[in-house]
């Protein structure tokens, strides 16, 4: 493992079968200060990494997890974002870019997404909004279908980093453009796929038993699993409702919708389907997730689960990276505050700005603290970097 952002910064650079002159002219730097950051001589500056990250295709906390300049560039974008889908039901230009491009750029950002590369998203955001919105407008027929598919994505994506980043309005605004367009698609696994990433307004308020009674009638009205895309889309919901229950207290119900997607999952290959990661890896990840949020008397069964089995590669990174973070609260509730931080350790690893924005790693990170009492240096600075102190 890299230890170092240079090691990291060559790391990256050498899978790219990129020179070091390549990566100089590219970041706009000179190809001593890439020798110099590369071999840990110097540390790169803030302004530095982002350039060679935006060389590199990645976020700057994919190269130094320490990196905390992300929340700010997020947050700035977050009013242009805003303004973005002000009127998205309204027909203004056209998109800026022809279609086939404005499907990679989605692509991409559907990659960052599962990434936890939250960052890089923000950037892009409102002009992927715009064109796709634009696009819509600008089409009939089936390429309408086509590109308020497009929209769902588009706007999946910057909700991503909205709610991530603790804006829940834009948040659950961003849902009701993907609602809107979802309907527009002619697709019933769309618009199941739209009721997945809904339950993020309810878990935001905290409102779980309408969340619960929301999602349970989605689950109703889904298509039924004749396709795998259907099967995953249903087994997705499953699994997301299985968290809000419990998040309501409802084990028994919990249980049985975890159940029912372990069920579906077992006749599919983990793999991406419409955005949202399923398989049977990505029940286990929520049989921990249940447990965690049905409290400490069901902590059990989330240990049983991290002490036989770990998610592998092939799982996207935030995804990963929230199962070492419900791993890691279930080890402190047990009384295992080192075991927890191991696991908080992982998590930032695979997805930081996914774990920097998480309030359960910050609470976490600050019990930690207490319960060690002496002043550990990593500790520390970790708890610095979360912003837990």
């Amino acid at each position: 493992m890299a230890d170092h952002p240079g090691q990291r910064i060559a790391a990256r650079r050498q899978s790219r079968r990129m020179t070091q002159r390549e990566l100089a002219i590219a970041a706009h730097l000179s190809v001593s200060m890439i020798r110099h950051i590369e071999q840990g001589n110097r540390a790169p500056s803030p302004s530095s990494l982002d350039s060679i990250a935006a060389a590199l295709g990645v976020d700057p906390s994919r190269l130094d997890p320490a990196y905390a300049g992300t929340s700010h560039r997020v947050h700035a974008t977050l009013p242009a974002i805003s303004a973005a889908i002000a009127g998205y039901d309204i027909r203004l230009d056209p998109p800026t870019r022809p279609r086939e491009e404005l499907r990679e750029d989605v692509s991409k950002a559907v990659t960052q997404r599962l990434a936890a590369q939250y960052g890089l998203i923000a950037g892009m955001a409102p002009s992927l909004l715009r064109d796709t919105l634009a696009l819509l407008h600008h089409s009939a027929g089936e390429q309408r279908a086509d590109a308020a598919g497009l929209v769902v994505s588009a706007a999946r994506c910057v909700d991503a980093v909205a709610y991530k980043f603790g804006a829940h309005d834009l948040s659950a605004r961003l849902i009701d453009v993907m609602r809107w367009a979802a309907v527009q698609t002619n697709d019933d696994v769309v618009q199941t796929s739209v009721a997945y990433t809904s339950a993020e307004t309810y878990l935001a308020a905290r409102a779980y038993r309408a969340g619960q009674a929301a999602l349970e009638h989605a689950l109703d009205a889904a298509p039924a699993p004749v396709t795998a895309s259907a099967a995953a889309a249903r087994g997705a919901l499953y699994m997301r409702t299985a968290v809000v229950a419990a998040r309501a207290g409802a084990a028994d119900t919990a249980y049985e919708h975890l159940g029912r997607a372990a069920t579906l999952a077992a006749d599919l290959t983990e793999g991406i389907y419409l955005g949202t990661a399923f398989g049977p890896s990505s029940v286990r990840i929520h049989e921990v997730a249940v447990a965690v949020s049905l409290g400490r008397d069901h902590i059990g069964r989330a240990l049983d689960v991290a002490r036989s089995w770990k998610p592998a590669d092939d799982i996207p990174a935030e995804r990963r990276s929230g199962f070492y973070v419900e791993v890691g609260r279930a080890q402190l509730w047990a009384g295992q505050p080192d075991a927890a931080f191991e696991s908080l350790k992982v998590a930032r690893r695979l997805a930081p700005q996914h774990v920097r924005e998480h309030p359960w790693a910050r609470e976490d990170i600050e019990k930690i603290r207490r319960l060690k009492r002496a002043d550990v240096e990593s500790l520390s600075s970790f708890a610095e970097w979360i912003g837990a102190v």
